[in-house]
């Protein structure tokens, strides 16, 4: 039988009678019944210095000291790969994306919202010795903690504001993917308030409802942006607006942003969604899921596979006109997205820079700058026509 506890060895027997002693030299003169010569003398231990103390306190004092200062906080912030979502998929059981109202199709593949875990942050500090890991570590980055997070700034707040661009990025996933499939949804432009400095500036009042601009008149955020971007940066337009129930016609001198023409007001839009779309996600905070949320939607809502079986993941903020754009650690989402299973990446056009020489093997990446571009390529991908697929 093999026991799971070893047994202890059983212990020498002592001689019995007539049993022969071992040997060693003879007995010791002087000691009774001794069995071998006596052991030779130890040499006389060196004296103890000052030096010698002084050496020994310092080691010990250095190595405290090391010790110490690995588990110290440091002023950095490290940037790890974080858990990916399979959009298509559930969260504890309950789908992410819900659709009521229109016909909803089971795919087959995959779309992973990709996500990068923070440190350094308040209520999340950053040892020496983790900063100095995550330095040789080509998976992760460390910057100053100053330029990820505000001082100002406490833990809650910056959850709360995480949490308000998460449900934001939802919203305008949703009426992109909408519009994208032939959708129409009225939306209200409120105007929240007007941007010190432009045009919009003692023109345009809070609570102002955008109704035309140039005769022509605007039902959605796209239309909006849509006649804007025929107007050049610097010229005036008549802005029709609803104030206090009234209409009110206004001169509005535009400002340019990225050469294009802006009103120069913040608007808060209100939408009449003609499907009910709910997002269910826990724990998961920022604008970069936008892209992934209106991939997936569109899926659900669509006959066709799109994914044709593959698993695809992707990052990228989603506007209400359907531009993907830019966000931060792509680098880290890269090694989770392959870490779980993708082998195709979607990246926003103006993250290429931070792609080039950092994607995982296994990994192919294709960039996009508008949803319409990225489901193309998610088609294109599921049908094994990659070739041509832009890169970065």
């Amino acid at each position: 039988m093999t026991s799971a506890d070893p047994q202890p060895p059983t212990a020498p027997s002592a001689p019995g009678p007539g049993a022969h002693e071992p040997v060693g030299g003879g007995a010791a003169p002087g000691v009774p019944g001794g069995i071998g010569a006596p052991d030779p003398q130890e040499p006389d231990a060196p004296p103890v210095t000052a030096r010698a103390v002084t050496l020994s306190v310092a080691t010990v004092a250095t190595a405290l000291l090391v010790a110490v200062a690995g588990v110290l906080p440091v002023p950095y912030a490290v940037h790890s790969p974080g858990p990916t979502w399979d959009t298509l998929g559930e969260d504890d059981g309950v789908p992410l994306i819900r659709v009521e109202g229109a016909p909803t199709f089971e795919p087959t593949g995959e779309l992973r919202l990709t996500t990068v875990e923070v440190g350094g942050g308040p209520g999340y500090p950053v040892s020496l010795a983790s900063a100095i890991a995550a330095w040789v570590d080509p998976q992760r980055s460390v910057a100053p903690v100053e330029t990820v997070f505000s001082p100002d700034e406490d833990r809650e707040v910056i959850e709360e504001r995480n949490q308000a661009a998460m449900i934001s990025s939802q919203e305008h996933a949703t009426v992109a993917a909408l519009e994208e499939l032939g959708y129409e949804v009225p939306t209200t432009l409120l105007v929240e308030s007007a941007i010190e400095g432009t045009g919009s500036a003692g023109v345009v009042e809070e609570g102002d409802v955008i109704t035309a601009v140039d005769g022509e008149d605007v039902t959605s955020f796209s239309d909006l942006s849509a006649v804007l971007d025929e107007v050049s940066p610097g010229a005036e337009v008549e802005l029709a607006v609803e104030r206090e129930g009234e209409p009110v016609e206004l001169e509005v001198t535009t400002t340019e942003q990225d050469g294009k023409a802006l009103l120069g007001v913040f608007i808060d839009p209100e939408f009449e969604l003609p499907v009910d779309v709910r997002i269910q996600i826990e724990n998961v905070g920022g604008p970069s899921a936008g892209l992934m949320f209106a991939l997936g939607i569109v899926d659900v809502l669509t006959e066709a596979d799109e994914t044709g079986g593959v698993t695809i993941a992707g990052t990228g903020t989603m506007d209400l006109t359907g531009a993907v754009g830019p966000i931060g650690g792509i680098r880290q989402k890269l090694y989770g997205a392959r870490e779980d299973g993708a082998t195709w990446f979607l990246a926003p056009e103006d993250n290429c820079g931070e792609v080039v020489g950092h994607v995982p093997d296994g990994l192919s990446v294709t960039s996009v700058g508008t949803l319409a571009q990225a489901r193309a390529a998610v088609e294109a991908i599921g049908r094994g026509e990659t070739e041509g697929l832009p890169t970065c």
